[in-house]
């Protein structure tokens, strides 16, 4: 006889009669196969990542090596411009009156001007170019216009006269140049303005 006080084993485990068979062991294997390879694919685009990550550092680096190997010599060029200028000022001084009636200050001049297209020739060697901007159409970003000027003959916006030369190293500007800009033919008296356009 069994003791009133003591449980019968359905109410120890009332839910023993309800539990599931033992898992299929075959839906087990796939389970964990496709967890698997959710697994792998996520540890596979990490590395891509990783791999496309190291090629972008690596073109990066090689980008400014060759940027900084490049473009080295600006601070020396920028530097080596307020000769070339005193050169091109001694220069524009001298009157042709002035070397025909000396033959020394003739000579003199023929060094100057020796020196400056060797200066010139050693900056183009190293990629430094002097900007001829006259009689072009004035860009901001290579021209620093200092003054407007009636200029008949040119057409507007186009420089008339470069007061101190500008300079690009290896296509980027080293030293924007200060010019004037023609304004254009100044109105003639009697002109008519088409007000129709």
């Amino acid at each position: 006889m069994t003791d009133p006080q003591q449980p019968t084993p359905e109410e120890i485990l009332p839910h023993a009669a309800e539990t599931p068979a033992a898992a299929d062991p075959l839906a087990e294997a796939l389970a964990r196969a496709e967890a698997a390879e959710a697994e792998l694919a996520r540890v596979k685009d990490g590395a891509l990542r990783a791999m496309a990550d190291a090629e972008n550092v690596k073109k990066r680096a090689e980008r400014e090596i060759v940027e900084r190997e490049k473009y080295a010599v600006s601070g020396f060029a920028k530097s080596l411009l307020a000769v070339a200028d005193n050169l091109r000022r001694a220069l524009d001084t001298v009157s042709a009156e002035a070397k025909a009636a000396d033959p020394t200050l003739a000579k003199l001049v023929e060094g100057v001007e020796l020196t400056e297209r060797e200066l010139l020739g050693a900056f183009e060697k190293f990629g430094v170019v002097k900007l001829d901007p006259v009689g072009k159409p004035a860009d901001p970003n290579f021209h620093q216009v200092v003054a407007q000027v009636d200029h008949p003959s040119a057409a507007p916006g186009t420089v008339a006269q470069v007061f101190q030369a500008g300079y690009t190293l290896n296509g980027r500007l080293l030293r924007e140049a200060m010019v004037t800009v023609a304004k254009g033919a100044p109105a003639t008296p009697g002109a008519t303005v088409d007000t129709q356009a």
